[in-house]
């Protein structure tokens, strides 16, 4: 199918607006609307190595810097280090004169076979961890900024929590009367402001300004005179890599820490309902919750693009298919209003089309594939297979010069479940959902 290489050749619009892949979007059962990435919650569940899938919380990540401390990636193509283990002669502690071999360790990449020693960092002992990093020498003055900035932002935090208790009464029967003691607590609990701005002016005291560079080193004369070595001169994303040292020769390329990964939950911004939920566990691919539109909204897909003529009449064939355990009726109607998507004519059919339930054991029965007969129409419902059709749908071109597209809206059943929830004896309320679907069907030939 069409569909299967290009995904956005068919979409469905979201509720923003937006025009999605149904893949790509999510369906929440208690607003029954579709959601796309952008017009949902993402919330940060667990942080994760991908390739030791250590599982950490936030404040151990934090702390960090969100990379892992056991493994490495390559610092000239980015690729996972592996850990190789060697021989080395060493002299015996009881008898000087005779040799014993030690096992010792060391970082290599798989794909470009840069090593640790390559870049000079000595062989451990152990074969995860021990590895030391290199030492930033401007730790110190980005830790005494980074307290600075904490200390002010609590300050400003306190100032907005005394602005909210302007008006202090002066008399404790009230604060006993109207129940405003714990506000009474709260407010004695604050730091005082002037506190705050003795501490402020120590802080701004002791912040030594940054030294503005004016003049710069010459550059040295073999740069012009030598020729360059390439593979010897590290390249704009290897510097990058770690910007806080940014080597400029392939020598000074050191191991860097492998950045974590999240296991992200997505929620509804309108109902605040979760969408998606994954497992907590990093190894495991399971979701406790995952509300994808595809497994709930019949999917459109074109079976084969047709050789298209302007101002010519030409049958296209699409494909549905139904994820439900449940028959639904599909209504194909045209768009309400102006359409300033389109820019070919479609004729929709007028009569509804009945979609059989999904049935996985469908697929190994030889006698009709499980389902009963339906009574179709041959010039509409070209075939049908278990929970699939192929239905025809006539597009006229209009437009010489611009891609073929054609809007229309697709109605169909749904079966909410979720209202029938706190009430188990209640039935699922049976409820009609549009989605306007957006077909790109290329581009005339060229004759």
């Amino acid at each position: 199918m069409a569909t299967y290489y290009d995904v956005d050749t068919v979409q469905y619009q979201c509720c923003c607006g937006k025009r999605r892949p149904l893949c790509r979007l999510y369906i929440c059962r208690h607003c029954l609307k579709l959601r796309c990435t952008d017009c949902v919650l993402h919330e940060v569940d667990s942080y994760y190595c991908p390739n030791c899938l250590e599982n950490m919380p936030s404040a151990e990540a934090t702390m960090k810097n969100n990379r892992c401390s056991n493994c490495f990636d390559c610092p000239s193509c980015g690729h996972t280090l592996s850990t190789r283990a060697t021989t080395v002669a060493v002299v015996n502690p009881e008898d000087a004169t005779k040799s014993t071999t030690k096992k010792m360790y060391y970082l290599a990449c798989g794909f470009c076979r840069l090593t640790t020693r390559d870049v000079g960092v000595a062989d451990q002992t152990v074969a995860s961890g021990g590895w030391k990093d290199l030492e930033n020498p401007h730790t110190g003055r980005i830790s005494s900024l980074l307290d600075i900035y904490r200390q002010l932002a609590q300050k400003e935090k306190a100032e907005k929590e005394r602005k909210k208790y302007t008006k202090r009464r002066t008399h404790l029967y009230y604060t006993d009367k109207f129940g405003l003691a714990p506000v009474a607590a709260k407010m004695k609990a604050l730091p005082s402001m002037s506190s705050l701005s003795i501490k402020e002016d120590e802080l701004i005291a002791d912040i030594k300004p940054g030294e503005t560079v004016n003049e710069f080193p010459s550059l040295p004369d073999e740069l012009f005179s030598d020729p360059i070595q390439v593979a010897k001169v590290t390249s704009m994303s290897q510097r990058l890599g770690t910007p806080e040292f940014q080597p400029d020769q392939t020598s000074k390329l050191y191991p860097i820490h492998k950045q974590l990964l999240i296991r992200r939950s997505l929620r509804c911004k309108q109902c605040e309902h979760n969408l998606s939920k994954p497992d907590f566990n990093p190894v495991s691919i399971k979701f406790k919750i995952q509300l994808v539109a595809l497994h709930h909204v019949p999917e459109i897909r074109i079976l084969k693009i047709p050789s298209f003529e302007l101002n010519k009449e030409t049958q296209l064939v699409l494909t549905l298919c139904n994820p439900l355990v449940y028959n639904t009726t599909i209504n194909l109607l045209a768009v309400d209003g102006e359409d300033d998507f389109s820019t070919a004519k479609v004729k929709l059919p007028e009569s509804p089309i009945v979609l059989a339930r999904r049935d996985d054991a469908a697929v190994y029965d030889d006698t009709n594939n499980g389902q009963p007969e339906f009574k179709d129409d041959p010039s509409v419902i070209v075939f049908r297979l278990s929970n699939k059709i192929g239905f025809n749908l006539s597009v006229t071109p209009e437009k010489a010069d611009e891609e073929i597209k054609v809007s229309f809206i697709l109605r169909h059943e749904y079966k909410n479940t979720a209202a029938a929830l706190p009430n188990e004896d209640k039935e699922p309320e049976i409820v009609p959902l549009d989605h306007r679907i957006f077909l790109h069907l290329g581009k005339l030939p060229q004759k």
